[in-house]
């Protein structure tokens, strides 16, 4: 029998024509790693942990006085932002009017550096209010800027639940810094 006749292998580590991604740091989403045990900040609440730490560490792209910007430590694209009150907060209702206005503030200046380090061709910039609206950390506000390109949603994400993302998270918060407006 030819090779060009055998059928494809499905054991392990044999040859079956299938090129291998692995994606380890999903796991630790998949388990719920980093998410809180309670609503209460002391729940370990990451939102309220990220900002005391060095902004590569803790990935923090800016800083303002009533929030900061972060990167998404589980993206869906590259440069994934999320801007977040430094109060622990779960709705946008409970805001005052500084920390709603450098919310604003924040997600203006974050388009902005985005544009300028990866040129993406849109954005869907939002909040998800509740755990059964999709907040994966709902005791916490947190708004989302995610970079959007034409085709960047493929059989990827739709058939093999894997996001390919062309570089780490710290080369994108070095490279939003760089971009990021000057205040």
């Amino acid at each position: 029998m030819s090779s060009a006749e055998q059928e494809p292998s499905t054991g392990a580590g044999e040859a079956d024509g299938f090129q291998r991604l692995w994606t380890p740091h999903r796991m630790a989403y998949i388990k719920g790693e980093n998410k809180p045990s309670g609503s209460a900040p002391d729940d370990g609440c990451p939102f309220c942990r990220v900002p005391d730490l060095p902004g590569d560490e803790g990935l923090v792209v800016a800083r303002g006085k009533a929030a900061f910007v972060v990167l998404n430590l589980y993206p869906y694209n590259s440069g994934h932002l999320l801007i977040c009150p430094y109060r622990h907060v779960a709705d946008l209702t409970e805001l005052d009017d500084a920390e709603a206005a450098e919310l604003t503030s924040l997600t203006r200046d974050g388009l902005t550096a985005l544009r300028g380090a990866f040129e993406p061709q849109g954005f869907n910039v939002g909040m998800n209010l509740g755990s059964v609206a999709g907040a994966g950390i709902a005791a916490h506000l947190h708004q989302h800027i995610v970079p959007r390109w034409g085709g960047d949603t493929n059989f990827m994400p739709v058939v093999g639940r894997t996001k390919v993302l062309p570089q780490t998270l710290v080369q994108s918060r070095e490279l939003l810094a760089e971009h990021w407006p000057a205040s």
